[in-house]
């Protein structure tokens, strides 16, 4: 937590002045006891009009200089507090953009999601609070108990036993509080999880008839955190009624000695009023403390999580921007002998991997569920790096580019179609900030998507919702590609990205990456050999061993694995045609 301060220095000025208002807010409150005391002493055993009035006066006075004081502490305080939420959040989502896919599959998404919304926010408001009373109310304390000292000492004794006994309790309360906080948290991103995957599953769950599982699944978790959110809230809960006996009891025993001392002619009755007054500010400023405390506590546990995730190190070096590096944009990639794990498999999912593809070919890749043909072009662009053997692109070894220029080089379309909300338009200058309708219009057709386009009442700013919810999973599909086309790569990978289109709208697909005038090396990963069989070179996989490689026809006379795959899915089409 005490490392996130570096992104509160911006805000020095608010952190000093906050505090400071406060303080000024509390010095006027400690006179208003003694005006008060002066005024049952003075002007009302004198009947003295004209005093009360003029007292009355100094008190509304009193009240209204600490309410712009507690004004300016409150704008200051929030300032400091929402500008240090946003910089925790920038640097985050920063931070988390650096970390390969490894790291993010180690944390988790829902956790991540978890500490950059309901972490941050609770840091943001300990924050506030910290600004604000974290001084004030320790000062109001013990500068009751010193004013209270100047008004009758013998009195003031009942403030030296009372504070050291309220302390014990609060601060004896938070050290057991803090453990079961950082325990809360952790249950909530499990239920983050669950939410997480019930939502995005949802069909999936309807179609199986999971619902009832899943429900009893998230109770479940949801039991888990409230019955220790219940824990935390026992052992807080504590804190006031401790703190109340202890008050009450200590104001008993002032106003017992203070009308014994009052009785025998020692201290005025305005004294006594004035020492109960202390000691009612003690106990509201005590409360406020306990508080805050608590607040705090749960501050400190969400800061450390943060923490937690911004001192992971990337596991992925990419060279600096500023290193020489003779890049041009080129499209040959060759693997040689590429073998990667993923972190605690228990085998390999690539294995002594070698071939080359040269400019403008049409790599196929294609074998089993599990074969390795996602992580084979995911280890192109760096997305994971690769245990032995090398990667080159255009000749250089692809840990020698810098990140942004290595990723330039790269069309994308992943397995599954993520569309951002907002128009088509903004999507697909995703792949190219400046380009043209023109060019929009120019991918869009390579894409085979013009006709989704123009089926929109308005086109190309036709509004997408989160996810493209308001799209078919092919017209996702086809804008995905739209998108990646829109950069002019010289490497495009379509993982696994035409299952939703029909036969003829991917042979019409296939047909245009085949006329592109910038010619880009691509890389086709499919589960049907109808999507690959006209490229140049197809690579089979098996259990993450290449098992063969060549043209179509060639496969079918010399590899195994091709020929069954090859058909088993020209039996399937037959049998979909004759129920036809």
């Amino acid at each position: 937590m005490i490392k996130l301060f570096k992104y509160l220095r911006s805000y020095k000025k608010e952190c000093i002045l906050g505090p400071l208002f406060k303080m000024l807010e509390a010095i006027f409150e400690l006179f208003v006891p003694l005006v008060v005391a002066a005024i049952i002493d003075k002007g009302i055993a004198g009947e003295d009009k004209g005093y009360i009035i003029r007292m009355c006066l100094l008190m509304a006075a009193l009240g209204a200089i600490g309410l712009t004081n507690t004004l300016f502490a409150q704008f200051f305080a929030a300032k400091a507090a929402t500008g240090f939420a946003a910089k925790i959040r920038h640097v985050m989502l920063a931070h988390v953009q650096e970390l390969s896919y490894q790291d993010i599959n180690r944390l988790g998404s829902s956790t991540l999601i978890t500490r950059m919304t309901s972490d941050i926010n609770q840091v943001q408001t300990g924050t506030n609070l910290a600004i604000r009373l974290l001084l004030r109310s320790p000062f109001i304390v013990f500068g009751a108990m010193i004013m209270a000292f100047t008004v009758d000492v013998k009195g003031a004794l009942v403030f030296a036993v009372t504070i050291p006994v309220l302390s014990i309790i609060i601060f004896g309360i938070m050290l057991v509080s803090i453990p079961m906080f950082k325990k809360v948290q952790s249950r909530l991103d499990r239920v983050m999880n669950s939410t997480r995957e019930n939502l995005s599953g949802v069909r999936v769950i309807r179609a199986f008839g999971q619902e009832e599982s899943e429900i009893e699944g998230f109770e479940k978790n949801a039991e888990s955190l409230t019955a220790m959110q219940k824990t935390v809230c026992r052992v807080s809960a504590l804190m006031n009624p401790l703190t109340y006996v202890v008050i009450n009891m200590a104001v008993i025993a002032l106003i017992w000695t203070g009308a014994i001392r009052v009785d025998a002619g020692l201290l005025t009755q305005g004294a006594v009023v004035a020492l109960y007054n202390y000691m009612s500010q003690i106990l509201v400023e005590l409360i406020k403390l306990a508080n805050l405390i608590v607040t705090l506590t749960k501050t400190v546990a969400c800061g450390n999580r943060l923490q937690a995730v911004l001192d992971i190190r990337p596991s992925q070096d990419f060279v600096s921007n500023n290193e020489k590096t003779d890049i041009t944009k080129r499209s040959t990639v060759c693997f040689e002998n590429v073998t990667f794990t993923y972190e605690n498999a228990a085998l390999p999912s690539l294995s002594n991997i070698s071939f080359t593809a040269e400019k403008g070919d049409i790599i196929g890749i294609i074998g089993g569920t599990g074969s390795g043909k996602s992580t084979l072009v995911n280890l192109i662009p760096r997305f994971y790096d690769a245990d032995s053997g090398s990667i080159t692109v255009g000749g250089i070894d692809v840990k020698k580019y810098p990140k942004k220029q290595l990723r330039e080089c790269f069309g994308i379309v992943p397995q599954k179609s993520e569309l951002m909300s907002g128009t088509i338009r903004d999507n697909l200058l995703w792949g190219k900030k400046e380009a043209s309708d023109e060019e929009l219009r120019e991918a869009l057709k390579s894409a085979q998507a013009l006709d989704v386009v123009e089926s929109k009442s308005k086109g190309l700013d036709e509004v997408i919702t989160e996810g493209g919810r308001n799209l078919s999973g092919g017209q996702k599909q086809r804008l995905c590609i739209a998108r990646a086309l829109v950069r002019k790569p010289d490497i495009l990978i379509l993982d696994d990205s035409s299952s939703a289109l029909d036969y003829g709208t991917e042979a019409a697909l296939r047909a245009a990456l085949r006329k592109l005038s910038f010619k880009p090396t691509v890389f086709i990963v499919s589960q049907r050999t109808a999507s690959i069989k006209d490229a140049d070179k197809i690579i089979v996989l098996d259990d993450g061993k290449l098992v063969g490689m060549g043209t179509h026809d060639e496969l079918l006379d010399n590899c195994t694995v091709y020929r069954e795959i090859y058909n088993s899915q020209q039996i399937k089409e037959a049998e979909t045609h004759e129920e036809k």
